[in-house]
């Protein structure tokens, strides 16, 4: 891949005309759809409300009857996710709960390129409404919860995907509770309140906030919104990739590098290339998928190195709190992206991972969340063992902000 620019290899455009081109997408209509089973292609039934596939107990993946069409049918709409929104799974757009997320920046960082001795870009969420990557996949999530007739939700989260839900909750008119470890930092538990959301706080990590939002939903009625629990989130997060073919030219990095706690946006990603690929937008070659984890927490590496957990391991909290997903509900699914890329499970220090925030900052003048440097510490390893080759195309993603770190 060639970069021309200077910086900036993509940014978003101006805002006018935004409301009058919301309002356009309400004569769209997403190619027709259903929800299968990630594991033995079981059909579920999409107009009905659907959690996970109970017949093997695996993610609902959503598909679409793909054919090859032109790029125009996304030209003529706005620059936010919802750009592609006849790959999302809405029966009626009027149903779009938006802050107007996606269409996020991809910066090519020329010094830190040159001391890293690969070609890198990054794609920054982290200027997303609520700060992160989160705001995709609850702006999809609310909206076909909207669509469905559905009056509250809870959710588990290690921070952002509570703010998140707070937030959609708060403009569809949905009652929110989000449950978070109480070690989360203080700004992300004002956030939730601020939107109105009820908020719990228990000991342990995320997945002790899973087994209480499932007796939540089970004693109250409301929709449990878990990560792959329910098929909608994957939708949104994976407009990350159909932003990257487009902004990119349709030309593809070499290497993407992802921070991979509960695995959605890695999921995503992928499939957004494989329908691409069904769609005539792009080619056969995609990218190596690299899974970044901290040594705190890592089960995608022991899975992928072992093919299961260790007997002594016994993950904590990390600094990176997206990252501390101990027992990702989608690790077959996680692992199939990694072998079919023919990409890796990377492991980086918590260490390593502040002070790469800190070059970045210095180097770049972009301040970037611990989940991104992770990912710039993983491309540093990668390099010195060669497993990322000079002249190839890195791409990462920065999930969130800096500041809600502080």
């Amino acid at each position: 891949m060639v970069i021309t620019t200077n910086q900036i290899v993509w940014a978003p455009p101006k805002l006018y005309g935004y409301f009058y081109l919301m309002e356009t997408l309400t004569t769209e209509v997403a190619l027709k759809f259903t929800l299968k089973c990630a594991s033995c292609g079981k059909a579920y039934d999409p107009t009905q409300l659907q959690t996970f596939a109970t017949c093997c107990v695996q993610p609902l993946i959503t598909e679409y009857e793909l054919k090859a069409l032109d790029k125009e049918l996304i030209w003529k709409h706005e620059h936010s996710m919802w750009r592609y929104i006849s790959f999302l799974p809405l029966f009626n757009p009027s149903h779009i709960v938006s802050l107007h997320e996606g269409w996020t920046p991809i910066h090519h960082l020329q010094k830190l390129s040159a001391q890293l001795g690969a070609d890198t870009l990054l794609k920054d969420e982290g200027v997303n409404p609520t700060g992160s990557f989160k705001a995709r996949g609850i702006s999809m999530a609310v909206s076909k919860a909207s669509e469905l007739g559905i009056e509250a939700c809870v959710i588990p989260t290690a921070g952002n995907a509570g703010g998140a839900l707070s937030a959609y909750c708060a403009k569809a008119g949905i009652k929110a509770t989000v449950i978070m470890p109480e070690h989360t930092p203080v700004l992300l538990q004002d956030e939730c309140k601020a939107y109105g959301a009820e908020l719990i706080l228990v000991k342990g990590l995320i997945d002790s906030c899973g087994k209480l939002a499932k007796e939540l939903s089970l004693t109250t009625g409301a929709f449990d919104m878990s990560t792959l629990k329910e098929p909608y989130r994957l939708e949104g997060k994976k407009t990350m990739g159909y932003e990257i073919a487009e902004q990119l030219d349709w030309q593809l990095p070499d290497v993407i590098i992802y921070p991979t706690g509960g695995g959605t946006g890695l999921l995503g990603i992928w499939k957004a290339f494989k329908e691409m690929q069904q769609l005539g937008w792009i080619g056969t070659k995609l990218p190596r998928m690299i899974a970044v984890q901290t040594s705190n927490c890592k089960p995608v590496i022991e899975y992928f190195n072992t093919g299961k957990l260790s007997d002594d391991y016994n993950p904590v909290a990390s600094e990176a709190y997206g990252l501390a997903v101990p027992y990702p509900f989608a690790i077959k699914q996680i692992l199939q992206v990694l072998y079919e890329s023919k990409g890796l499970a990377i492991e980086v220090s918590e260490t390593d991972m502040q002070d790469e925030v800190m070059t970045t900052a210095r180097l770049e003048g972009l301040l970037i969340s611990l989940e991104g440097g992770a990912c710039i510490s993983a491309i540093r390893k990668l390099r010195a063992s060669n497993s990322i080759k000079e002249g190839e195309t890195v791409l990462f993603l920065n999930t969130g902000s800096w500041y809600k770190y502080h």
